[in-house]
């Protein structure tokens, strides 16, 4: 199944160029456009799911093993350093593209990128209250 308006649909579909740098049944993986660093790719399954609460389980792991999969290529053929995987759902979580994709990024010892936030430590009755909730 696929949405017309979708440009990772479009992408499988052959409409649309991309660098397509692996692919099987389910899934194809072609390189981002707007890259963080040298090797950037997309992993998205063939069929469209909007997010990860709309992708098939089936999808959702054939998806994560082509970015382990990808992953080692740009370990092995790029000398990444490190590998960093992410996936957003939703505006607030910065998702643009409405198409399941995780991005594969490479990273190099000094390469540019940084965390997102400051990691520090958080009000432990909060996050308790917060795995109370999720239990």
């Amino acid at each position: 199944m696929s949405e017309p308006d979708c440009i990772f649909c479009q992408i499988v579909a052959g409409g649309i160029p991309a660098q397509i740098i692996d692919e099987d049944e389910r899934t194809i993986a072609f390189m981002d456009i707007n890259p963080a660093t040298r090797g950037h790719a997309l992993v998205i399954p063939r069929r469209h799911a909007r997010d990860l609460l709309e992708i098939d389980e089936e999808d959702l792991k054939a998806t994560i093993v082509a970015a382990q999969r990808l992953a080692r290529k740009v370990h092995d053929r790029l000398g990444a350093d490190g590998v960093n995987l992410l996936n957003s759902r939703g505006g607030a979580a910065w998702q643009t593209v409405y198409h399941f994709h995780v991005h594969v990024i490479p990273r190099y010892e000094g390469d540019p990128l940084r965390l997102p936030w400051k990691p520090e430590e958080g009000d432990r009755q909060e996050i308790a209250a917060a795995a109370e909730a999720l239990r």
